[in-house]
């Protein structure tokens, strides 16, 4: 299927159903009353996460989604029935944001999670409801409240605990096939990957973690070269980055420039992810001479100012793959057992997450007005039918 990470609907929920007005007409039984029911409440509109989805294809062409309406109230007091709620599925990591307010309504982060989006309308009240002793025979009733109608934007954020910068061909996917079960598309051409990845990487039987690998961006991407920074989005709810850099590449730049490419465009797309846990990881160096290898290695580290973890490795042999892989979730544990000795670090966690998106959305949106409404509108349809076929999955070792 297609991998569709933002789209645009309208969701209404339903009316409520109108009271009745009715009198009491039975034989032998005079001055029966009033006996008109009430209506019955608009069905609301629900989102809720599902495991079984994992991109938002499904809302691609159908646009508009409608609870249905209360059914009016009938005589003999009888409520009529309520509408029936409209319950939306999505993947994990999708975001709703009212496109009318750009106010973000949920963070869809858990299996399961439901939370509702548009309520359903109020009933309306039947006349017998306005019986009292000095008003035996009522005409008054109320009709039922209008639902909610909501324009809204859905973004899906992949959700993993690693993500992978990078150029193209830096071995991303290579280095995602070499530690976990995952096979994506591997090819000595720019842009094999055109959608994100996920692998499950697994340490221990009770110990794993997820990984991500988005396609590479390239000098330019934040004015939109190349895929564009469209797909870094995906690197917000990561808790760790691995920035993976090509040190034998095959187009003439030098590593440490394209290492400074890449987290240049990083920093124009989002400061503040910028500025998250990132490790330099220095990939194909069984390509490079080895009198060549350190001197390589430093001019990247030179580039960078770089002070943080580096790691040496080559992804095709796996050479040293075993060892980041530990290294990652050792990282992970002790960042759980820090939440669990201090929760409120959990909070400032989820304070940068909401920072990031706002300037991701920023900038995304600006490259869109840049370059046009019209190229805008296709750009949240994601792409074309002739475009490639994809499916993400989750594996498993």
């Amino acid at each position: 299927m297609k991998f569709v990470d933002e789209v645009m609907i309208t969701v209404e929920a339903g009316k409520g159903g109108n009271g009745c007005m009715s009198f009491r007409r039975e034989k032998y039984i005079p001055k029966g009353g009033p006996d008109g029911g009430d209506g019955g409440d608009g069905g609301s509109v629900y989102f809720e996460a599902s495991e079984s989805l994992n991109t938002l294809v499904d809302f691609r062409f159908t646009r508009r989604f409608k609870a249905d309406n209360g059914q009016g109230g009938m005589s003999r007091d009888c409520t009529g029935a309520k509408g029936e709620d409209l319950v939306l599925e999505v993947p994990v990591g999708t975001t709703i944001i009212d496109t009318d307010t750009d106010e973000v309504l949920i963070d869809l982060t858990e299996i399961g999670q439901r939370e509702k989006i548009a309520q359903g309308g109020f009933h309306g009240l039947g006349n017998t409801r306005f019986k009292s002793s000095v008003n035996r025979a009522p005409r008054q009733t109320t009709k039922g409240s209008i639902g909610e109608t909501r324009n809204l934007k859905l973004e899906l954020k992949i959700l993993a605990d690693v993500g992978l910068l990078g150029l193209p061909n830096a071995g991303k996917s290579t280095f995602i096939r070499a530690v976990s079960a995952a096979k994506p598309k591997v090819a000595n051409y720019p842009f094999t990957t055109l959608v994100p990845n996920l692998g499950v990487v697994r340490i221990e039987k009770h110990r794993s973690f997820v990984i991500a690998d988005i396609p590479g961006i390239i000098e330019g991407a934040a004015e939109g070269a190349g895929l564009g920074i469209r797909f870094l989005k995906h690197l917000a709810r990561n808790r760790l980055l691995l920035h993976i850099v090509d040190m034998a590449p095959w187009d003439g730049v030098s590593p440490a420039e394209a290492a400074e490419v890449a987290v240049g465009e990083l920093e124009k797309f989002s400061g503040t992810l910028a500025e998250q846990p990132r490790w330099l990881v220095l990939n194909k160096l069984d390509m490079v001479p080895e009198a060549e290898r350190e001197e390589r290695c430093q001019s990247v580290i030179d580039a960078l100012n770089w002070e943080g973890p580096v790691y040496r490795i080559s992804a095709i042999s796996k050479e040293g793959t075993d060892l980041l892989a530990r290294e990652i979730q050792t990282f992970l544990d002790d960042r759980l057992y820090a939440i669990e000795e201090d929760p409120s670090i959990l909070d400032q966690e989820h304070a940068i997450r909401e920072q990031i998106d706002v300037e991701a959305r920023s900038r995304i949106e600006e490259l869109r007005l840049s370059r046009g409404r019209a190229e805008a509108a296709d750009d949240v349809d994601d792409y074309d039918d002739d475009d490639y076929d994809i499916e993400v999955e989750w594996v498993r070792e």
